[in-house]
C-alpha cells in the first residue's frame, strides 16, 4: 500500500524591490518569509537562488514591477529557479503591475507591452497572479491562467469610513479613464462625482483641463490608480478649489512619483495624497499618509493556498484586522 503523501505548506519569497512589503505580507500570513539570496556580479548581472528546499510547495513569489525592469527580470527569474527546483504552484504576487499602460495600440507601430509581459510570465511558470488595481481591468484578459485582482478600495473605503469620516463628500476622476472608478467610490458611500476631462500635447503633459459637474461648498477626494509625475492631479485639484470647492484630497493606489512628484504635490492645492506601500515612497512628506496593503495580500494568499472564494475579501479584511496605517 502507498503511503499518502503528505502536502507540503506554502511558503512566501520576495524580491529584493518589494522585501519591505513582503515582509508584513509574510508576518500577517502567519510565518517567515523564505531563504533567498541574489549574487551581483560585477557588470551588474545577478542570479537569484532559494536558499531552503521548495520540492512540491506553494511557492509565493511577491515582486513588484516598477522601474526599473530589472525588477521584472528578478520575478522571471525567482519563477524560473521555483520551476527547476520542483515547486508543485507558483504564485506571482504582484502588488503593482508595471508596464500595464500600454495595454492597447493607441497609435501605430507600439508595442502591447502589458500583453508581453502577461506571456513572459506564463512562459516562465506561473500559475496564477495576485495583483491590485491594474491600470486597466482587461489586462485579466491577457493571461490564460487565474488572476484575483484585488482592489485598493478594500483599505481606502475603511480607512474613509472610520478614521476621515469627511462631511459633504464629493469623489473626482482626473481624467475620463478613471471615471468608472470614481464613480465606484460614489456609489459605496453614497456621495455624488464629477470628472475632468484632459487633453495631452504628449506623454506625461497636459494641454488644457475642464470641469465636469459642480464642486462649490465640496471635500473633494481625486481618486485614480497611479501617480507619475503628479502634474494631472496637480492640475485637476487647482482646478477644483478654483471651482469653488472646500478641500482637496487625492487617493491614489500606485505611487509612482517620478522626477519632482512629491514636490508637486507639496506645492499644490492638494491637503492630503493618501496612497498605499505597493511601491515604496521615495521620501517622507508631511502630505503623503501611506496605507498598508500586507493585510489585503496576506489573506488573499491564504485563501489562495486553502482554496477559498476571495469574494468576500472586502468584508473580512476589514473584519480581521482593521485599519493599518504608516504615517510620514
Amino acid at each position: 500500500m502507498s503511503e499518502i503523501t503528505k502536502k507540503e505548506p506554502a511558503v512566501l519569497f520576495s524580491g529584493r524591490a518589494t522585501s519591505y512589503l513582503a515582509k508584513e505580507i509574510a508576518c500577517n500570513y502567519g510565518q517567515e518569509l523564505g531563504q533567498s539570496t541574489v549574487f551581483q556580479y560585477a557588470d551588474g548581472e545577478f542570479q537569484p537562488c532559494y536558499e531552503q528546499n521548495i520540492r512540491g510547495c506553494d511557492v509565493f513569489i511577491i515582486q513588484s514591477t516598477f522601474a526599473p525592469s530589472d525588477n521584472l527580470l528578478e520575478l522571471l527569474m525567482l519563477v524560473d529557479a521555483a520551476k527547476r527546483a520542483s515547486a508543485k504552484r507558483i504564485v506571482a504576487v504582484i502588488p503593482y503591475f508595471g508596464f500595464a499602460r500600454q495595454d492597447r495600440k493607441d497609435k501605430p507601430r507600439v508595442p502591447i507591452a502589458a500583453k508581453m509581459i502577461a506571456d513572459l510570465l506564463q512562459a516562465a511558470g506561473v500559475s496564477r497572479i495576485i495583483t491590485m488595481d491594474l491600470h486597466a481591468d482587461q489586462i485579466q484578459g491577457f493571461f490564460d491562467i487565474p488572476v484575483d485582482h484585488l482592489l485598493a478600495s478594500s483599505i481606502f473605503i475603511p480607512y474613509l469610513r472610520e478614521v476621515e469620516n469627511i462631511d459633504d463628500l464629493l469623489f473626482a476622476s482626473p481624467d475620463v479613464g478613471g471615471t468608472k472608478r470614481a464613480s465606484q467610490y460614489a456609489k459605496t458611500l453614497g456621495t455624488g462625482f464629477v470628472m475632468c476631462y484632459k487633453q495631452r500635447t504628449k506623454p506625461n503633459e497636459i494641454g488644457t483641463m475642464q470641469l465636469i459637474g459642480e464642486v462649490k461648498d465640496k471635500n473633494v477626494i481625486l481618486v485614480d490608480d497611479i501617480i507619475d509625475t503628479g502634474s494631472t492631479l496637480c492640475k485637476a485639484a487647482e482646478l477644483i478649489m478654483d471651482s469653488g470647492a472646500r478641500s482637496v484630497k487625492a487617493m491614489i493606489t500606485h505611487p509612482v512619483l517620478s522626477g519632482n512628484a512629491i514636490e508637486k504635490i507639496e506645492t499644490s492645492a492638494i491637503s492630503e495624497l493618501l496612497i498605499t506601500d505597493s511601491i515604496p515612497l521615495k521620501r517622507a512628506s508631511k502630505k503623503i499618509k501611506v496605507l498598508s496593503s500586507a493585510d489585503l495580500f496576506a489573506e488573499a494568499i491564504h485563501r489562495v493556498e486553502n482554496y477559498e472564494s476571495l469574494a468576500n475579501l472586502y468584508e473580512i479584511a476589514v473584519a480581521r484586522k482593521g485599519i493599518a496605517t504608516k504615517f510620514h
